[in-house]
């Protein structure tokens, strides 16, 4: 049947969804949420359909800006073809994980497919993430996934060996080690081309970060040609179209706050880069996804054993975690802590120890002795700053940026101790959500900057932290959850009674996803 376009500039997060008039839905014979092929000339794009009675006449389609773009149109009142879409064998396989079976990696490639190309619906595609979280996906399936989401996607081939690459599997606020760690291996010859993940849960994520000082929505092509020149770069990856399925599994294991899918979406998209040599951070602790050094081992055995069967060599670090990485949390404050860093004008020591040690085993696995000292002395030299100015022109950015030149929330303040005593603890699920509130990541010049951390002594008055926001609303929102407490601890000695309940309390776990 033939249907005049409508367009409202309404998009679906990525999925391909029109709208009916109810009417022409039943004489199609589908119902909302449905399938269609919506064909336009030689395109043609399955889509989910929403009905409508009054929104819309009879004979009009309203199309979404993502069908749009795929069918290519330019101007309403044109016509296209629709007809009902078969219903996909990817279903069935969803089906089968739901009863507990085991997929096979032609049922799996299947279903990512079907992901990637919009043939399944967000509930179709929420039980199969329920159903990986109820029933578990063993390595054969993690190796499944991770080859079907790579292969559904673009990948980045580089004439050079070996290619190497970190990621964190996050969790511990302020950790803007990527931005250290890719200069210090640059600039030791080594290959190193970073495609980072923005802000899911956390107050900013590294591509937040990294656009402060540089574009990062590159395309392929630009990232090739950027890490030919500079030996490295940091780029978004959801320019990027790697592993595209991945981005679709996390808008529905956002909200369920679950993460079945960790090792493959890691996996993956390290693959799709071609990497050769490959370290994990796995940070431990309170706040943290991974709770003991138990778990964090565990963890690491399947991302060694996953890596060796998608020929990628990983060694994992298990990282301090209970506390944030440095002084700032928030895009432009972490920015302007990494580039002073790099400049060598602030020294927060856990930071520097974190990206030399990271760095140092990737310089290692590529065959460098020495390769911790050697990490410590490019950063020292300012080998490493150099470096990062390389990649911050070819990526589109101003070589010469100073930590200053770098703006923060106009709106801050700053709160101070009422005691004499000692940091105690410092809740960074807490910590994060105030920064959150504050405006980041998407303000980044919001945040927060640490005065004190934990063991540190501190005196009555004593600045603790500043709030940084751009709007004096969200500042007063930020503080008044600062207020609440449960953020940092403060006292003479660690005190045995954490808190008294005396109502049956709603269980909130804390809950973070980061790719």
């Amino acid at each position: 049947m033939k249907f005049k376009v409508r367009f409202l500039g309404l998009e679906a997060g990525g999925k391909s969804v029109i709208i009916l008039n109810k009417e022409d839905a039943e004489d199609l014979g589908v119902s909302s949420l449905g399938r269609v092929r919506v064909g336009f000339g030689d395109r043609e794009v399955t889509a989910i359909v929403n009905t409508a009675t009054k929104l819309i006449e009879e004979g009009t389609v309203i199309i979404y800006e993502e069908v749009r773009r795929a069918l290519q149109l330019e101007k309403e009142g044109v016509h296209v073809n629709i007809e009902p879409a078969p219903f996909p064998t990817s279903v069935y396989f969803i089906r089968h994980k739901l009863r507990g079976r085991k997929l096979t990696y032609e049922e799996i490639l299947e279903i990512v497919k079907d992901v990637v190309e919009g043939n399944l619906s967000e509930i179709e595609i929420a039980a199969f993430v329920t159903a990986l979280h109820s029933f578990g996906l063993d390595l054969d399936e993690a190796t499944s996934l991770s080859l079907a989401m790579v292969e559904t996607g673009n990948t980045l081939k580089l004439d050079r060996s070996p290619i190497v690459d970190k990621h964190s599997i996050g969790g511990v606020p302020g950790d803007k080690t990527t931005l250290l760690v890719v200069p210090i291996v640059a600039s030791c010859g080594m290959t190193i081309p970073k495609s980072s993940s923005r802000a899911i849960t956390s107050a900013a994520g590294t591509a937040d970060r990294a656009e402060v000082l540089m574009p990062v929505g590159l395309s392929i092509d630009e990232m090739r040609e950027v890490v030919e020149r500079t030996n490295g770069c940091v780029v978004w990856g959801g320019s990027l179209y790697l592993a595209p399925a991945d981005d679709i599994f996390v808008k529905v294991e956002h909200p369920l706050s679950i993460d079945p899918l960790l090792l493959p979406s890691i996996m993956s998209k390290k693959k799709a880069v071609g990497a050769e040599l490959l370290v994990i951070d796995i940070p431990c602790g309170r706040g943290t996804k991974v709770k003991t050094i138990g778990e964090a081992d565990l963890l690491a055995k399947d991302f060694i054993e996953l890596g060796r069967r998608l020929g990628i060599r990983v060694q994992c670090a298990v990282t301090y975690g209970e506390q944030p990485v440095g002084y700032a949390i928030g895009p432009a404050l972490e920015a302007r802590e990494a580039l002073s860093v790099l400049m060598g004008d602030r020294q927060p020591l856990d930071l520097i120890d974190k990206a030399t040690d990271i760095a140092g085993i990737l310089l290692g696995m590529g065959g460098i002795e020495n390769s911790k000292e050697l990490a410590v002395e490019t950063l020292r030299t300012g080998k490493a700053e150099e470096k990062m100015r390389e990649i911050i022109e070819a990526q589109g950015g101003d070589p010469e940026i100073k930590p200053d030149d770098i703006e923060v929330g106009d709106e801050r303040l700053t709160v101070r101790s009422e005691v004499d005593g000692y940091v105690l603890w410092i809740d960074n699920t807490n910590l994060v959500e105030v920064a959150r509130l504050a405006g980041a990541p998407k303000d980044k010049g919001a945040g927060i900057l640490l005065h004190k951390k934990v063991g540190d002594s501190i005196k009555r008055g004593d600045p603790l932290l500043t709030i940084y926001a751009e709007r004096s609303s969200k500042l007063e929102r930020a503080l008044e959850l600062f207020k609440e407490g449960g953020v940092i601890g403060l006292g003479g000695r660690v005190e045995m009674l954490i808190h008294e309940v005396r109502e049956r309390p709603i269980a909130k776990k804390a809950f973070s996803l980061e790719r």
